[in-house]
């Protein structure tokens, strides 16, 4: 085995992936090790189902040292401390020291909660952006239900992520009414999004028009273009904006349970680190996937730094979907093996979006080709077959994990979703 060390800081969707690619690309070559703050994966678009308890935490849970050990990948689950890039070493959680030769930043987000006062799961709000949160929100979901009070759910100034955000409010929907106290529950959707069906993405198809009819058709008001000002016990406290940021209206949402995705920033472990990260922490990269000012560092996923699609009236980034950070992580593993080979990198990643939104009893999906538009291909559609395809998808991208497959799926999902590939999930 070579003496190339590559390390991989993170193992959600994007360093998982980029340890099984990468190991597979530069076999022989270099010495792949994952570094993650704990053992194992987890399976996050099913949170909201978790949040719900339509799934126990365990059922998306993936365990990664053995599977890493089966593929020849070093791991451990101490967590990082410090990143080093000029000394090309990493500080970890236990006073150790690994050194890397080439490094790969998919460390995912912070959540910054502590940005809006009274705001996430260690004060007055739940989340559904880690299982253990889903499953205290699931908690407080059953409390709700014996207590039937409103629900505010929905996405803060800043957030990059939305999808979750619909997801999270339809699902309440299905839930309630299955129980038959639907009634007995008011529910609000607040946004920074100009306008429904956004996304961070200026929508995709008619995600607009799609999203606010089943916002109608499931009595679920709405308020965009929304600043989320403080939280107490109960109260939401929400400005509305007009498309000049002015003021148009405070609002003062009552809630017995309520879930608003946050704002990202990077991890503490990079937070600083000047021409390696800009000031909100997110890891700067080239067309290539590579830092421009270290480059034997690589960021892949959620972590990178993507300006907005336009402006908007209120702060709303651009979300990091799968098919993306799955194309990312392929370019960077492409680029390491030409590194490896004594080559300049050339592959760059597509950063087309795809996503199946499940409201419990049917659903959205969109592609966007390539994710900022304008695209080659921009298409939404709706119907049960989404919810299907979802659990689907759930079963057989937690399989792919658990097996350390490197082969690529997203771009396999989105031809399926467009009728031009069958795919069999099972």
């Amino acid at each position: 085995m070579s003496d190339i060390h590559i390390v991989i800081l993170g193992a959600g969707l994007g360093g998982t992936i980029a340890a099984y690619e990468i190991a597979e690309a530069t076999k022989g070559k270099a010495k792949v090790s994952v570094i993650n703050k704990g053992d194992d994966y987890w399976f996050v678009p099913s949170n909201p189902w978790v949040a719900v308890g339509w799934r126990e935490p365990e059922a998306i849970r993936a365990h990664l040292p053995p599977v890493m050990k089966k593929h020849g990948i070093g791991f451990t689950g101490v967590g990082a401390r410090k990143v080093m890039p000029d000394e090309n070493k990493i500080e970890l959680n236990d006073d150790s020291i690994i050194e890397y030769d080439y490094l790969v930043i998919a460390t995912g987000p912070e959540l910054a909660f502590d940005e809006i006062p009274g705001f996430g799961p260690e004060a007055h709000t739940q989340s559904v952006c880690q299982t253990d949160h889903a499953k205290e929100a699931h908690a407080k979901f059953e409390e709700l239900c014996a207590n039937p009070r409103p629900i505010v759910v929905g996405a803060v100034q800043g957030a990059s992520c939305y999808g979750p955000a619909y997801e999270m409010a339809m699902i309440l929907d299905t839930e309630l009414k299955r129980r038959k106290i639907r009634h007995k529950i008011p529910m609000t959707f607040i946004s920074p999004e100009p306008y429904v069906g956004h996304l961070g993405l200026d929508g995709v198809g008619d995600t607009k028009g799609l999203l606010e009819s089943e916002m109608r058709n499931r009595h679920i008001k709405w308020i965009t273009n929304a600043r989320v000002d403080s939280v107490e016990e109960g109260v939401c406290h929400v400005t509305e904006v007009n498309e000049d940021g002015s003021e148009k209206a405070k609002h003062d949402l009552d809630f017995g349970w309520a879930m608003m995705l946050p704002a990202f920033r990077g991890i503490k472990p990079l937070m600083g680190l000047e021409g390696l990260v800009n000031p909100r922490g997110f890891v700067i990269t080239d067309k290539h996937q590579r830092n421009t000012k270290y480059k034997n560092v690589f960021g892949v996923g959620v972590c990178i730094a993507i300006p907005p699609v336009a402006p908007t009236p209120l702060p709303v980034g651009v979300p990091k979907t799968g098919f993306m950070i799955e194309s990312m992580v392929t370019a960077t593993a492409m680029n390491l093996k030409q590194i490896l080979n004594g080559e300049e990198p050339t592959h760059e990643a597509s950063w087309n979006a795809i996503c199946l939104a499940d409201f419990g009893d049917g659903g959205v999906a969109f592609v966007a080709k390539p994710q900022i538009p304008p695209r080659n291909t921009n298409w939404s559609s709706d119907g049960k077959w989404v919810h299907l395809a979802k659990i689907g998808f759930e079963k057989y991208f937690l399989r792919k994990i658990r097996k350390g497959e490197s082969e690529p799926f997203y771009e396999k999902l989105a031809l399926h979703v467009l009728g031009v590939k069958k795919l069999n999930f099972d």
